[in-house]
C-alpha cells in the first residue's frame, strides 16, 4: 500500500508541473490571440483583454488532458528508471504492470473530476468569452432553445433583432409559427411581426402569412396600423453556418444540463447528434485518460541503460497524438452518422487501451 502510494505521490506531482507549465504557455499564447484580433478596439484594454485571454484557457487546456497525462506518465517513468526505483521495484517480486495500479487509478479519478467539475467551469467560461466577443464586436448571433421552441437574435450595432419560432427544420433555415421582435440601438421596440412560416434565403428571412405591427411611428394604438402580408422580407445578416454555431459547440453546455438540452433540441425539431456525441465522449474521457497512461508507461517503463530512451519516448508522444487523433476522426463520423454513436465514442477508447496494455504483457510477461 506503501508503494502504490508512493507512486501516486509521484505522478500526481508530474501531473500538476505539465498542468501548470501548459497552462502558463496557453495563457501567454491566448493573450497573443486576443491583443491581434481585438487590440485595435478602442474599448479593449490590456485588462479587458488579459480577461478574455483568461476565459479562453479553460476550454484549450480541457482539450489537451490527454497530451498531459501522456507527459506526466512520460516524465514520472523516467524519473523513476534513472532513480533505478522501477529497478528495485521489480527486484523486490512487484510485476511492472502492479506499479501502475496507482498512476491508472489516480489518472481515471482526475478523469472523473474532470467530467463532474473541470466540463461545467469550461462551459461557463466559455459562454463568458462569447459574450464578450459579440460585445466588442458588437454583432452577435444567439439561440436558446427551451419547452416553449427556441429563441435567436441577430442583429449589430445598429439594432436587435429577437425571433421566437415554436419548431423549425434541422438546420435552423426555415421557421414555423414565428415572431420577430425589432429593437432599436438604445433598447427601444420598433416593430413585431407574426408570421406562419420564415425562410432564410442570403441575406433576408422570406416570411409567409405575415402581420407587422410598427412601434416607432409614433401611432398611439399600433393595431390601427398593422399590415397584413402574404409575403414579405424582413433583411438578415445571418446564415445557415451561423444558425447552427448559435447553438454553441456541446461543450459549451455543462455536461449535467446536456441530457435535457438534448431533449428540448428533439422537441424543436433540431438534429442532437452533435451532443449526443460529445456527451458519450465525456462519459468515456476517464477510460481515454486511462488508457494515455499505459501509452505512455509502454514504450518508457524500461531502465535507461537499455538505451534508445530518445527514440521510445518520441515513439509514446507520436502514438498518443495518433490515438488522439483518430478519436476524433471517429467522433466526426459519429457526428455526421456513418457510424453508430456509442461506437464513436466509446470504441476508440477501448482500443487504445487494449492495446498498450497488451505491449506490456507482452515486453513484461513475454
Amino acid at each position: 500500500m506503501t508503494l502504490h502510494l508512493y507512486f501516486a505521490r509521484k505522478f500526481l506531482k508530474n501531473f500538476l508541473y505539465v498542468f501548470f507549465v501548459l497552462f502558463a504557455i496557453l495563457t501567454l499564447t491566448a493573450l497573443i490571440e486576443q491583443i491581434r484580433r481585438f487590440g485595435g478596439f478602442d474599448d479593449a484594454g490590456f485588462g479587458t483583454l488579459l480577461v478574455l485571454a483568461f476565459l479562453s484557457v479553460p476550454e484549450d487546456l480541457y482539450k489537451v488532458l490527454p497530451l498531459i497525462m501522456i507527459l506526466a506518465t512520460v516524465s514520472m517513468v523516467l524519473g523513476l528508471a534513472r532513480s533505478s526505483e522501477l529497478v528495485v521495484t521489480r527486484a523486490a517480486g512487484r510485476p511492472a504492470l502492479e506499479s501502475l495500479i496507482a498512476p491508472v487509478l489516480l489518472a481515471f479519478l482526475i478523469g472523473v473530476f474532470a467530467v463532474a467539475a473541470m466540463n461545467p467551469i469550461v462551459a461557463a467560461t466559455q459562454r463568458q468569452h462569447e459574450a464578450q466577443v459579440a460585445r466588442l464586436s458588437g454583432a452577435s448571433s444567439t439561440l436558446s432553445v427551451t419547452a416553449d421552441g427556441f429563441w435567436l437574435r441577430q442583429g449589430s450595432r445598429e439594432g436587435q433583432t429577437v425571433i421566437r419560432a415554436s419548431s423549425s427544420n434541422l438546420d435552423g433555415t426555415s421557421l414555423f409559427d414565428v415572431t420577430f421582435l425589432g429593437y432599436a440601438p438604445d433598447s427601444k421596440p420598433t416593430y413585431r411581426i407574426e408570421a406562419e412560416r420564415a425562410l432564410l434565403v442570403p441575406g433576408a428571412w422570406r416570411i409567409s402569412g405575415a402581420k407587422e405591427w410598427r412601434f416607432d411611428t409614433g401611432a398611439p394604438i399600433p393595431e390601427v396600423e398593422s399590415v397584413e402580408m402574404q409575403e414579405m422580407v424582413l433583411a438578415s445578416n445571418l446564415t445557415r453556418d451561423q444558425i447552427l454555431d448559435s447553438f454553441g459547440t456541446p461543450s459549451a453546455i455543462p455536461i449535467w444540463e446536456l441530457p435535457a438540452f438534448i431533449a428540448r433540441l428533439d422537441a424543436a425539431g433540431f438534429s442532437a447528434r452533435n451532443h449526443r456525441t460529445f456527451f458519450h465522449m465525456e462519459l468515456a474521457l476517464p477510460l481515454l485518460l486511462t488508457a494515455m497512461v499505459l501509452v505512455g508507461a509502454g514504450f518508457t517503463m524500461r531502465h535507461t541503460r537499455m538505451g534508445r530512451t530518445g527514440l521510445m519516448v518520441m515513439t509514446a508522444l507520436g502514438l498518443g497524438f495518433l490515438f488522439y487523433f483518430i478519436r476524433n476522426f471517429v467522433a466526426v463520423l459519429g457526428e455526421n452518422g456513418q457510424i453508430p454513436i456509442i461506437m464513436a465514442a466509446w470504441l476508440p477508447p477501448i482500443a487504445i487501451l487494449l492495446l498498450p496494455l497488451a505491449l506490456l504483457l507482452h515486453l513484461e510477461d513475454g
